[in-house]
């Protein structure tokens, strides 16, 4: 029997592919979730047919501390990765109350049971928008140590984890703690059998062209295209979601030799991308054209982030291992979830 991971999150976009890791590693994972039952055994059933092994089930949400002392009472947990979250910037900004409960209570919920039941491994999804807006990231890239300024709650919600994660640290110096923040993450399992979900609501900017090139929407919004980048578009630094996945595993074996350490690790490729850019590599692979309409900055944007994950690779040994090119989501594959 291997480590027993329990994953907040799992039938999220890089939730699901941090499952299919973690289940190749011999890890027995325990999932969470509070999506639509459907949704969720499309997703659990795929990753166990890519994998060939079992995930012991949870239907239930953080906010909830009775769902989730459950998972506690009923299983030996070694390591926590917690990646539940509402994550999208511009829904934030209309709906902060949800996000503040969702994200920040949601968390305190999980980690006073993880207390209660002495669980001192933690592996905690953040974001990139917390350092808010930084100048001159294009040339250096940003470092873990830049000082946070979030400008949307979405962003709030991760600095505060954070804030409240370094507290917990210094008062219970015996936990070990890996944040991870994540800056684009783009692409699929190369089985195709998982992926960003491309028939509802995107909140990232592929699957929202893919819709376009699909015809299931008319034109791709563009929001500001007076950034100060090279085409005047937004700037990002694209991860692929299978490298973003393998560091969460690293992160796990780096706290699993450790005892007692609080480490922030940055995930980016390091390079940056802007919107155009994206639009028009779709526009090669698919061979459509990608109608789109600029309008105005959308409210919490933030022109350009790109990634310094130098850190990640010295103490993680995490390099990205795939790059744009590689983003499966570029091809047309209706199985992907």
């Amino acid at each position: 029997m291997g480590h027993i991971a329990f994953v907040t999150g799992g039938t999220g976009y890089i939730g699901s592919h941090v499952l299919i890791i973690l289940l190749e590693a011999g890890y027995d994972v325990i999932c969470l979730h509070y999506s639509d039952i459907h949704v969720a055994s499309q997703c659990f059933n795929r990753v166990e047919e890519i994998t060939g092994k079992k995930i012991k089930r949870y239907k239930g949400n953080l906010v909830n501390e009775a769902s989730v002392r459950m998972v506690f009472e009923e299983n030996k947990i070694h390591t926590v990765f917690h990646l539940a979250a509402l994550k999208a910037v511009s829904e934030s900004v209309q709906k902060p109350l949800e996000y503040y409960n969702n994200n920040v209570t949601g968390t305190l919920n999980l980690l006073k049971i993880m207390n209660e039941y002495k669980v001192n491994h933690l592996v905690f999804s953040s974001s990139a928008t917390v350092y808010g807006s930084v100048e001159n990231c294009a040339q250096t890239g940003i470092i873990e140590e830049q000082p946070t300024n979030p400008i949307n709650p979405y962003g709030q919600t991760k600095a505060m984890v954070e804030q409240i994660l370094r507290d917990l640290h210094i008062s219970k110096p015996d936990m070990n703690i890996a944040v991870l923040r994540y800056f684009n993450p783009v692409g699929a399992h190369p089985s195709g059998k998982i992926g960003e979900d491309p028939k509802g609501i995107p909140n990232n900017l592929v699957p929202f062209i893919l819709q376009v090139a699909t015809g299931l929407r008319q034109r791709l919004y563009i929001y500001g295209d007076d950034y100060e980048t090279r085409d005047g578009t937004g700037m990002r630094d694209y991860v692929h979601v299978m490298d973003l996945a393998r560091g969460h595993l690293l992160a796990d074996r780096f706290l699993e030799e450790r005892k007692g350490v609080y480490e922030i690790f940055n995930l980016g490729s390091g390079k940056g991308t802007t919107v155009f850019e994206i639009m028009r590599a779709i526009e090669d692979a698919s061979g459509k054209k990608i109608p789109y309409e600029v309008a105005p900055r959308r409210s919490g944007d933030v022109g350009l982030y790109i990634a310094d994950s130098s850190k990640a690779h010295r103490l993680l040994s995490w390099t990205p291992q795939l790059s744009l090119t590689d983003i499966d989501t570029l091809e047309d594959r209706d199985t992907v979830l």
